[in-house]
């Protein structure tokens, strides 16, 4: 069980790193920095968009409307740092079994 709690820590930190990613990248292009017209920066935004759009659907479904701020990638960065520490502080708990 330790196994899977550890597999599921590595695959919530891939998670964290891929949201750091997209927001650095957002501000990145905001502030022109990084042009959508290059192809490989329009592959790399367009696929993290792909990958996180689903999820940040789904909260922005909960969240009220803010404007041209979005909380929805904070609010998941968030639920990703606490499902890690739910299964840090139980991790006692599935050595046991």
């Amino acid at each position: 069980m330790v196994s899977i709690a550890q597999i599921l820590m590595m695959i919530l930190n891939i998670a964290k790193f891929i949201v750091i990613v997209q927001i650095i990248m957002s501000w990145l292009i905001s502030f022109q920095v990084l042009n959508l017209r290059q192809p490989l920066v329009y592959q790399i935004w367009d696929g993290l968009n792909r990958l996180l759009e689903p999820v940040y659907s789904r909260i922005r479904s909960f969240l009220p409307n803010t404007g041209a701020l979005d909380l929805a990638p904070l609010v998941f960065f968030f639920i990703i740092i606490a499902l890690q520490m739910i299964i840090a502080n139980n991790i006692g708990t599935f050595a046991s079994y």
